[in-house]
């Protein structure tokens, strides 16, 4: 059986895509809560908070482009 090199070719940029798109989430959800931990003095409060809640929009975002195909 062969595969259709430009669907593989499709497949790797779509997942690259999505790859690329978590990891800005949660980075920007670590960022603003370490800018919001400094600017309030709460040093690990917020910055766990909002890993924690930028990781589930991530998978959230992931998952409704899997469903989508």
């Amino acid at each position: 059986m062969t595969t259709n090199p430009r669907k593989s070719l499709n497949d790797y940029a779509r997942y690259s895509g999505m790859t690329f798109q978590m990891l800005a989430i949660i980075l920007s959800g670590v960022f603003a809560g370490y800018k919001l931990d400094q600017w309030l003095k709460t040093k690990p409060v917020l910055i766990v908070i909002f890993s924690i809640v930028s990781v589930a929009i991530s998978i959230y975002f992931v998952t409704k482009d899997l469903l989508r195909k």
